[in-house]
C-alpha cells in the first residue's frame, strides 16, 4: 500500500522510522531512518527497519564477502523498488522479500509517491564489505512507475 501521508505511515511501519540514517547519507538521495532491530555487539548478523521517505533510494552498491555474506530484505510498510544490475526494477510492497547474494550491483528505495521500509539482515560472513558506488540517475529514477 502506498503512504504519501507520514502518519498514515507510521501507523503501519511496525518496527519505528528510528533516526535519521547519518552515517549512510552520503550514499542516499534523500533523506533515511535507521532503528536497530538488535544490538549489534551480541548478534553475529546486522539487522534493522530502514526507512525511506518518498523518492528517497540509495546508491548502487555491491555487498562482498569471502565466505556468506550478501543482504536479505524483508519489506514491511509503503511501497519501494529493488534493482539488480542488467535488470528491470521490481516493484516492492509489504511482504516482499529479496536476498542480494554477494558480488551483485544494485539498489533500493522508496518509490517517488511512497514511504517505504524494509528489514535489512545482513548475513554473516567473512571479511564482509560494502562497496558504495554512484547514486541512481535521476531521470531514469523518474521513469519507473507502479
Amino acid at each position: 500500500m502506498k503512504y504519501t501521508d507520514k502518519k498514515q505511515f507510521d501507523k503501519a511501519n511496525m518496527f519505528g522510522t528510528g533516526v535519521p540514517n547519518e552515517m549512510y547519507a552520503k550514499y542516499f538521495i534523500g533523506d533515511s531512518f535507521l532503528n536497530l532491530a538488535i544490538n549489534p555487539e551480541g548478534s553475529p548478523a546486522f539487522v534493522a527497519n530502514v526507512t525511506f521517505e518518498p523518492g528517497c533510494r540509495n546508491n548502487w552498491h555491491i555487498h562482498h564477502a569471502a565466505t556468506g555474506g550478501g543482504q536479505l530484505l524483508i519489506c514491511t510498510a509503503g511501497e519501494g523498488w529493488y534493482q539488480k544490475e542488467g535488470e528491470d526494477a521490481v516493484s516492492l510492497q509489504e511482504g516482499s522479500v529479496v536476498y542480494i547474494p554477494t558480488e551483485v550491483k544494485h539498489w533500493h528505495g522508496a518509490k517517488a509517491d511512497s514511504w517505504f521500509s524494509h528489514i535489512s539482515v545482513e548475513i554473516p560472513g567473512t571479511e564482509t564489505s560494502n562497496e558504495w558506488l554512484e547514486p541512481v540517475d535521476d531521470a531514469y529514477y523518474r521513469t519507473l512507475k507502479g
